[in-house]
């Protein structure tokens, strides 16, 4: 097991763990992980999907050592699923086995079969689990999936850090989690959920840090077709489209291209591989019809011209 790090001491030691884990930040990013690692406080990040969001808290788990506990949101989530339920078939094992054995005495069973034994815990009871020094990080990711039922709950959790099971009382951190939720601004999340949070908004990143990404993701890609790959995909984003690629897709898309061995874009590959950035086919059908073309031969030109 890996043995958990000190959270780094400043604004620079933070940007070094995470340029050291290959993650290419800017240093308001960097400055705002530091502060919520020092001041132990959530962080809220915000942005488009694919952007980077949720590898930060896996960046940050494994630069740090420490488990991450990701609870994945979804429509309908629960608290059996976030956060606890009792184990019921071992718990009627256990009545049977009792009532077999003649110890009915009723307070006693109670007792034994709502214990730590038959309690299944979920993330969010996981997350309050860690050691002094070892708290696991632990990722909310895409909260505006959820509904605002589910918001409000988390407000305890992120103001005291503890959560009440009926049966067996409180359970509090020994030491808080390192909180990140991350939500793709598909509704608006309640202030009073983010008041309890340092907030940061993770935007596109530039040509340069973009090719940066490529370069350190995707180190066997041909130099040339990587800065094409970027300058086309940083156009792209400016062409009014249903969804626009991330930095997932700018990767993948690299990735791609250099699986098939090219050096270089061409309209017969930006065609053929096109269904690796965009993902509806309405996007897909106005890069077809000339756009690609036409952005293909600015970024050519470009390039041309800064060489």
């Amino acid at each position: 097991m890996t043995t958990p790090r000190p959270a780094p001491k400043s604004i620079d030691e933070t940007l070094d763990l995470l340029t050291g884990a290959d993650y290419v930040a800017d240093r308001s990013l960097a400055t705002v992980l530091f502060l919520s690692l020092r001041m132990k406080r959530p962080l809220f990040l915000e942005g488009e999907a694919g952007v980077g969001k949720t590898e930060i808290a896996k960046v940050l788990a494994d630069a740090l050592g420490r488990r991450l506990i990701r609870l994945q949101c979804y429509e309908g989530l629960d608290v059996s699923s976030a956060v606890y339920e009792w184990n019921y078939a071992a718990q009627m094992i256990e009545i049977r086995m009792e009532e077999a054995a003649g110890k009915v005495v009723r307070s006693d069973m109670e007792r034994n079969v709502f214990s730590e034994k038959y309690l299944i815990r979920r993330p969010v009871l996981d997350a309050l689990t860690g050691k002094a020094g070892a708290a696991p990080v632990f990722l909310i990711d895409e909260l505006d999936r959820t509904d605002e039922a589910f918001e409000a709950f988390l407000l305890e959790i992120l103001s005291d850090f503890q959560v009440t099971v009926p049966e067996l009382g409180t359970i509090k951190a020994e030491e808080p989690p390192i909180v990140i939720i991350t939500t793709n601004r598909t509704r608006e999340i309640h202030d009073a959920l983010k008041r309890r949070c340092l907030y940061h908004w993770v935007d596109y990143p530039n040509a340069e840090r973009e090719l940066e990404i490529v370069r350190r993701k995707v180190p066997q890609a041909n130099s040339r077709l990587s800065a094409e790959v970027v300058s086309f995909i940083q156009k792209l984003r400016q062409v009014e489209l249903f969804k626009a690629p991330g930095v997932a897709e700018t990767i993948d898309w690299a990735g791609a291209l250099t699986e098939l061995d090219k050096v270089a874009l061409d309209p017969e590959t930006v065609s053929d591989t096109i269904g690796v950035l965009l993902k509806y086919q309405d996007d897909i059908a106005r890069i077809e019809q000339g756009e690609g073309r036409r952005i293909l031969n600015e970024v050519k030109a470009e390039l041309s011209a800064a060489e």
